[in-house]
């Protein structure tokens, strides 16, 4: 199995390059503040997340579609993180 610090390395380069400017942002900036708190269950759920399309995760980000299920809690904290801290910032 995977290391935690090495999984939680590679999660916050795939948060950097994922495609659309707004998506690198928001995820690379949350996984700034939250990776390194997040247990092993949530990264895998954060993994799962990365591997969703980048305008249905800006559309659930954003609070223009509902998300995915699964996805429920972890967009509700991302919605958290960039209306508390300007989540779209560079």
């Amino acid at each position: 199995m995977e290391e935690l610090a090495i999984k939680r390395k590679r999660l916050k380069m795939r948060s950097m390059r994922r495609g659309i400017k707004e998506m690198d942002l928001i995820l690379k900036n949350f996984a700034d503040l939250n990776l390194n708190s997040m247990s092993e269950l949530e990264l895998e759920n954060f993994e799962n997340l990365l591997l969703e399309n980048d305008q249905d995760l800006y559309q659930w980000s954003t609070g223009q579609v509902d998300p995915k299920k699964e996805f429920v809690d972890l967009i509700e904290d991302i919605k958290n993180f960039i209306s508390n801290s300007g989540g779209l910032s560079c």
